[in-house]
């Protein structure tokens, strides 16, 4: 109180050192919370992305993986020819030299087993085909594998024997294990002198 008798304002009250201290770290606490959180959130996003651009490349490549029937039009194409065109290329040879029209091999059986047919057209020169004193065989040519008739109990070969008529069809049957020879292969067919090459497999 002065001498009139007015009191004397009091000084501001400085904030203790401590507590501001304390609010500093409060802050740097948060700013490093704020930013670890800021940081998760982009890992987690980037991780995202990178899942989902996997998956669409697996359903890419799932999309690209060919299917049997895909598998033989490769196949026949890495072949530079159908059996369709085979026959029209070489089908006049066997008529003129062999007495046959090549009607071509097919798989049976669920791939089992391979059925070459052939139609007759000269019975006299068609006889060695449909002898079974001579033995037939099938070739893969691409692995060289020989394939051969099979022979079942009580019926013997699975092929014809009778005496060739003209203007009927016949058959051989070759064992295929595996489904080692598939639509598109190409093959060849070997009966004593009689030879086919390059058959492809319808």
């Amino acid at each position: 109180m002065d001498e009139g008798g007015a009191q004397a304002p009091s000084p501001a009250r400085a904030e203790p050192q401590g507590n501001a201290i304390g609010k500093i770290r409060w802050d740097s606490l948060m700013q490093q919370r704020k930013s670890y959180f800021s940081s998760r959130v982009r890992l987690l996003g980037l991780l995202s992305a990178c899942v989902l651009c996997s998956l669409a490349g697996t359903q890419a490549a799932a999309q690209q993986v060919p299917t049997p029937a895909t598998e033989s039009a490769l196949a026949a194409q890495a072949n530079g020819q159908s059996a369709a065109e085979w026959r029209s290329r070489h089908g006049l040879y066997f008529k003129r030299n062999w007495g046959v029209e090549i009607i071509g091999v097919k798989p049976v059986s669920s791939g089992f087993m391979l059925a070459f047919k052939y139609r007759v057209v000269d019975p006299d020169m068609a006889r060695t085909l449909n002898e079974r004193k001579i033995k037939a065989h099938l070739i893969d040519e691409a692995t060289g594998t020989v394939l051969a008739v099979p022979a079942l109990e009580n019926i013997g070969e699975l092929r014809q024997g009778t005496a060739p008529e003209a203007d009927r069809t016949y058959f051989m049957v070759f064992g295929n294990p595996g489904k080692l020879v598939k639509s598109g292969s190409r093959v060849s067919i070997v009966a004593g002198d009689f030879r086919l090459d390059g058959l492809v497999v319808d």
